[in-house]
This record gives structure tokens, sequence and C-alpha cells, in this order.
């Protein structure tokens, strides 16, 4: 657990990534998901639903340590150009941040605000749509092909056939992640909000599915930041769906 907090937060410490940690997404996601959920009620009572969501965003930004903003840019940048596939990566791979990543991640800020600032605070929905973003990145990361070699993700991807005690070769695959993460999200969603919260996952999943397939498309797999992109778009369109009038 102490290294999925460590990829997915400021806090764990220094520690390397590793193929085990996957499995620690989905519940580490809904760690993050219950305390931004709960700041955000916390400044529903004092401030009126506009400075709450403010708060609710820095919130977010202050437990991810900006790492899924940032890789929302770097994909932008990457992905979004007509570029060949080495160059996408190279983009990908600069520090620096281009005209498509700025715009990208002000668009979704904006849109993230304004459904923050839409809806009453329920930190158990929020909860589980943070749960369900980690959940996708650990499948994706057990099923898409890693399109960079080296980078600081493949310890993620690296050595996932391993050998168990009896000698055989055991794949670790995305199924636990997967199921743990399914239950989770679905569970917390169902006692935040019902149907209307069930609704605001498949909308998560569906703006996942399409940022994969981008990314499948264009670079042959995934990165770091397509991780963190998928993560951010599929939050954004659940708390969009969230704030829907039904």
């Amino acid at each position: 657990m102490r290294r999925a907090l460590a990829f997915l937060t400021p806090f764990g410490g220094a520690v390397a990534p590793s193929p085990a940690a996957l499995a620690w997404f989905p519940p580490v996601g809904a760690v993050i998901g219950l305390g931004v959920g709960g700041i955000w009620w916390l400044a529903a009572r004092a401030w009126p639903a506009t400075a709450a969501a403010g708060v609710a965003l820095a919130a977010d930004v202050a437990l991810t340590g900006y790492l899924h903003l940032d890789g929302l840019a770097d994909a932008a940048d990457g992905l979004f150009p007509p570029l060949g596939r080495d160059r996408r990566l190279a983009v990908m791979a600069d520090p620096a941040v281009g005209a498509f990543g700025v715009v990208t991640v002000g668009v979704i800020l904006l849109l993230r605000f304004g459904a923050f600032a839409s809806t009453r605070a329920d930190p158990l929905v929020i909860a589980a749509l943070w749960c369900g973003s980690r959940t996708a990145m650990a499948v994706i990361a057990r099923t898409l092909p890693y399109a960079r070699p080296g980078g600081l993700v493949g310890a993620f991807v690296a050595g996932q056939d391993a050998a168990d005690d009896t000698g055989r070769v055991a794949h670790r695959g995305p199924f636990v992640p997967a199921l743990v993460g399914l239950a989770l999200a679905v569970g917390l969603a169902f006692a935040g909000r019902g149907a209307h919260a069930l609704a605001s996952l498949g909308a998560e999943a569906a703006a996942v599915g399409a940022v994969t397939l981008l990314a499948r498309r264009r670079i042959g797999g995934f990165t770091g930041d397509v991780l963190g992109a998928a993560g951010v778009m599929g939050e954004t369109a659940g708390l969009l769906v969230l704030a829907a009038r039904w």
C-alpha cells in the first residue's frame, strides 16, 4: 500500500513503484476521494457553493501533488497535435507545457469547478469516482503495452509474470484490482446517491475508455501521462453527470 500511496499522492515517502502496488490503487483512490469529498462537505457548510468548489479543487490538487494534472497536460501536448509516434513520446517526456496542455487543463479545471459548484457535496460519491479512476489506471497498466521502455511507470509492469512456489508461472493480470475497484466504487456510489451516482461511474468509464483508445491508436500503448489523463478525464465526466439535472 505504501508504494501506491507514494505514487498517487505526495505521501508514502520515496519508494520505488512495483507491480504489486497496482492492487492497492482502488482503495488508495477511495481514500483520496474521501479526503477530497470530506473537505468539500466541510467547506460547503462554511462558504457558498462556489467557494466550496474552489476548496474542493485545491484539496484534490494538494492530495495528488499535481501529478495527474501534469499527466493530463503532457498527454494533451503529445496526443492531440498531428505528430509521429516518436515525436509524440518525446513531447510527452518534455517537462515544458505547450498550448494544447495549457488549454486542456484550463478547460478541465473549469468543468470540474462548475460541477462541484452545481451539486451538493457528497463524500461517498467522490470516493467512488476517485476509486474508479485509480482502478482504471491499474487495469490500463496491466492490459495495454507500455509505450516508453525505461520510464518510471515501467516499474509497474516489469516482472508481472512471476513463478509461484510450485515453479509455475502466474500472470498478475488486471482481475484483482478490477474486481476490488468495481465492488468498492459501486458500493460507495450507491450508498452516496443511488442510481444517479452509478450513472456518473458509467460516464467515468466511457471517458477513460476514450482516452485509452486514443493513446493506443497514437502511441501504441500507455505511459504515466496517459494514466493521469485517463483518471482526470474520467473523474471530470463523472462529476458532470453527477451535477446534471435529472
